[in-house]
């Protein structure tokens, strides 16, 4: 209705637009005939009877959120900055020369984004006489003096303080300072003195001015003079480094190719700089001085990694230099910051603590994808983040599938799409969100995992070599410029010939995805298989229908029948041409749907797609539905895992098997020898419930000789359970060893033995414990001290209290240390109720209040609004828990 109003308004114009021949009429007498009343009706936005614009609701009569991209009225061309710092201060000492011109509209003045900054002096470069300038403490308009047109550059000069704080933060980055001083005053014992920056989204104007959008792009140079005995890293290539006569070195770097503002990096502290090369590229490996040797181990497979999406892209890296570097109490994973990567200190380890680590493989790939999908084509505003983390999202997948196989890299896309079923359970927009309350909420599993779990299907609808020519051409046409969406569809179509705005506006523009029942019959009549799908996903929420060009497998005698089919309606059957009834029928056979799938089979069809389908989606489905069996068919696959070529299968077998003697066996060869040592581990674990004296020396040859730290763990752990005295003798022997696995696995162990008398292990242990295992190490920590007298909790709470008062911890580490200090308060309190002697009870309340005061002051020192709303729901410290 509203479209055919609008034609009949067009047409209307269109006629009254054209040129008129006017000629003497007669017009007739005029009849007047009382209409209905007109009601202007819309159509309802899931189907039915349309609504008439009295039964809307306020809301739907204006206009919804829209965040556009932001407005360009200067280009920011060139960034020069020599800074220095005051650590005491936590303060940056800023000369900034910025080269500008206008957009396109002459303007006399300029608007920089500078958050919380002293300006000593705005000028143009060369002159001293300074310009007037607005300054709201967030934006400063500079009045230039005259009007430039957009051939005229200019250069600016400016001479600031920085005093960067913060003022928020999301899930993703858990704060906006955009610069962080870390242990300026050496008030933190023995950790590194450091400083490092997190641009994204707009917070590096907290630490020099600049116009901080993601749709501006600049070359830029920053000079550092820090102490001579700290490491500098920032962008592009190192100029010069000169050593000064005040014991200090003023360093040079240079990126000579332009990047987004949100891009631009410094990082400084004592490094140990590990080098290697690729097509004569530097690649960089900066690390605490005691992880230099396993350094690359820490970021596994650079080189290789650079190679393999160079040749995958079609398009070479283009950057001068791949430097990676880790830093203390980081506020997010890692940030793909142009040549120089940042990530949090929980990727270092030692070569035993990272065996068989995926998660350092995939994070290098994300950042270093970043540097073709975020860095060399940008999106264009945060509504299309998806265009650089999608695709980032989205390497992790290809390289796991060209290194470790593609069972593994399915294995992770099952991961991210178990992830992202649970976040749209709660909230769903569209992958585009141009309607976000805050930017920094586009920092979801909507952007990331949905964003890659799209790209999958894409590439299994129009085959590898469309698709990774599309890409190829997308990268090229768009290079060093933002995007949008759009550009990434033409750049598709471009290849494919076939309009894909279905695709891209279902899944990219649209939200939700599809709920799918399916049954399954067989016609003996006609020889046909019937395969019945209903799409049920809520239609008031997300589209009705979902376009999905879909395979259906049907199997016999282990030999598979593929017909690929078009679902385009809200149920469709379809009927396919069989001799007989199939073994099996598996929809989606390449499993790449992002759907929410549900079928009913039976036990030896679960059976049959186990030993036959290839897809690993498949296999783990049925291997779940079959371990819900107690039958001996059930069991003999489960044994029959136990020797599967892919590992999770094995360790999925081991978890879910009941013992006996055969398998028994099986499993402590498996724990000895398996290749992988998550195998191993659970193995390793499962020996432990057999409560078998026997498996005891197997355990402690674990805990000496395996190479994999988290085995080492398990094995000490396994001995406990089989022979405690043998296992804490060991254990004694290993606390001088300093590697973190092994604290951290003889924590584990003191715990769950209980006796109080070793948290002195703790207190001499818990500076070495860093990143996310100190959450670990806290709980096990706490969890000896509640067995012990209120004096251990009391020094247990005042050692943990600073991780809880720490802005750089994630805030879901804050709040889990808070808590754990709440546990201790609830334990003294009901040792308390128990109490008959009145001076230990004195005692005992004395401490009780200490920790009462622990927690009310943490409480009162926290600003972040997620966890004090997590605060709310503890109990008032002042009265039993």
């Amino acid at each position: 209705m509203k479209k055919s109003l609008f034609l009949l308004l067009a047409i209307s114009l269109l006629w009254s637009c054209a040129p008129k021949q006017y000629s003497a009429i007669l017009l007739p007498e005029t009849d007047y005939v009382d209409l209905d009343t007109l009601t202007v009706t819309a159509p309802s936005a899931y189907g039915g009877d349309p609504i008439s614009l009295d039964e809307m609701d306020s809301s739907d009569l204006s206009l919804p959120r829209y965040n556009p991209t932001a407005k360009r009225e200067s280009d920011l061309l060139h960034t020069n900055l020599d800074l220095r710092f005051d650590w005491a201060k936590e303060q940056v000492l800023g000369k900034a020369t910025l080269t500008l011109k206008p957009y396109f509209y002459p303007t006399d003045q300029v608007v920089l984004d500078a958050k919380g900054f002293q300006f000593n002096k705005i000028s143009f470069l060369g002159s001293n006489d300074p310009l007037k300038y607005d300054y709201d403490s967030s934006k400063v308009t500079i009045h230039l003096g005259k009007t430039y047109n957009r051939n005229q550059e200019y250069k600016l000069f400016i001479d600031y303080t920085a005093t960067p704080a913060a003022s928020g933060g999301s899930a993703a980055i858990t704060s906006d300072k955009g610069l962080f001083f870390i242990n300026p005053r050496k008030e933190e014992g023995d950790k590194p003195q450091q400083i490092w920056t997190q641009g994204e989204t707009e917070n590096n104007s907290r630490w020099f001015p600049t116009i901080d959008k993601p749709n501006e792009r600049a070359t830029n140079e920053i000079t550092l003079t820090v102490e001579d005995r700290f490491k500098t890293l920032s962008n592009g290539v190192l100029v010069s480094s000169k050593k000064n006569a005040d014991g200090t070195r003023t360093d040079h770097w240079k990126m000579d190719l332009p990047h987004a503002p949100y891009l631009v990096m410094i990082a400084v502290g004592e490094y140990a700089v590990v080098s290697d090369k690729w097509n004569g590229k530097v690649v960089d490996y900066y690390v605490e001085p005691k992880f230099e040797k396993y350094a690359r181990s820490i970021f596994p497979h650079t080189p290789e990694m650079l190679q393999f999406f160079s040749d995958k892209l079609g398009v070479n890296y283009p950057w001068q230099k791949f430097s990676q570097v880790v830093v203390r109490d980081y506020v997010s994973g890692a940030m793909e910051n142009t040549t120089a990567v940042v990530f949090g200190e929980f990727m270092q380890g030692t070569d035993r603590e990272l065996i068989d680590n995926r998660q350092n493989e995939t994070i290098v790939a994300h950042e270093m994808f970043h540097h073709w999908f975020g860095d060399y084509v940008t999106c264009e505003s945060w509504s299309n983040l998806t265009l650089n983390e999608g695709f980032a999202n989205y390497s992790e997948y290809l390289w796991l599938e060209k290194k470790h196989g593609k069972d593994e890299a399915d294995f992770h896309r099952l991961q991210e799409m178990n992830g992202y079923m649970q976040s749209a359970a709660q909230d769903i927009h569209p992958l585009i969100h141009f309607g976000y309350e805050n930017k920094e909420d586009m920092f979801d599993a909507h952007s990331y995992n949905k964003g890659g779990l799209i790209l999958h299907m894409l590439r299994n609808y129009v085959g590898d070599d469309a698709f990774f020519t599309g890409l190829q051409n997308y990268l090229k046409e768009n290079a060093f410029t933002d995007v949008e969406a759009d550009e990434l569809r033409l750049a598709f179509e471009d290849v494919t010939g076939e309009d894909l705005n279905w695709f891209f506006n279902q899944w990219y523009f649209d939200k939700g995805q599809p709920t799918l029942q399916v049954e399954y019959d067989y016609d003996e009549a006609t020889k046909e298989v019937i395969v019945s799908v209903e799409q049920t996903q809520d239609a008031k929420e997300m589209p009705a229908i979902f376009v999905l060009p879909v395979a259906i497998d049907v199997y016999f005698n282990g030999k598979m029948t593929r017909h690929n089919v078009r679902m385009d309606q809200r149920q469709q059957t379809f009927r396919l041409s069989a001799d007989k009834d199939p073994d099996l029928i598996v929809f989606d056979g390449d499993g790449v749907l992002l759907a929410d799938i549900n079928d009913e089979k039976s036990l030896e069809e679960y059976i049959y797609q186990f030993r036959h389908a290839p897809n690993f989606l498949h296999r783990i489905r049925a291997i779940g539905e079959i371990v819900e069996s107690d039958s001996p068919e059930a069991q003999a696959v489960v044994e029959e895992a136990l020797n599967d070529k892919f590992w999770l299968f094995r360790l999925f077998a081991i978890e879910n098997i009941k013992l006996a003697n055969k398998t028994t066996e099986r499993i402590a060869t498996l724990a000895e020898k398996d290749p992988n040592s998550d195998v191993r581990e659970s193995a390793m674990r499962k020996l432990a419930t057999t409560e078998d004296k026997k498996y005891a020396p197997l355990a402690a040859r674990a805990f000496e000789n395996d190479p994999a730290i988290k085995v080492v763990s398990a094995g000490l752990e396994t001995l406990l359970a089989l022979d405690k005295e043998a296992a804490l003798a060991t254990a004694k022997k290993m606390e001088k060893v300093d590697d973190e696995g092994i604290i951290l696995a003889l924590a584990g162990m003191y715990s769950e033995a209980g006796d109080p008398q070793r948290l002195g292990f703790f207190e001499e242990k818990f500076g070495k414990v860093g990143g996310f295992n100190q959450v670990g190490f806290v709980q096990n920590y706490v969890k000896l001290a509640q067995n012990g007298d209120a004096a251990g909790m009391l020094r247990t709470a005042n050692n943990i209290k600073g991780i809880a008062m720490s802005e750089s911890k994630m805030f879901w580490m804050r709040f889990m240390v808070t808590k754990s200090v709440n546990e201790l308060h609830a334990t003294l309190a009901g040792q308390i109720e128990a109490e008959s002697d009145a001076a230990k009870l004195a005692d005992m309340k004395a401490k009780d209040a200490e920790l009462v005061k622990i927690i009310e002051t943490i409480k009162a020192w926290e600003k972040d609004d997620r966890v004090m709303n997590m605060y709310d729901a503890f109990p008032d410290p002042k009265t039993k828990p």
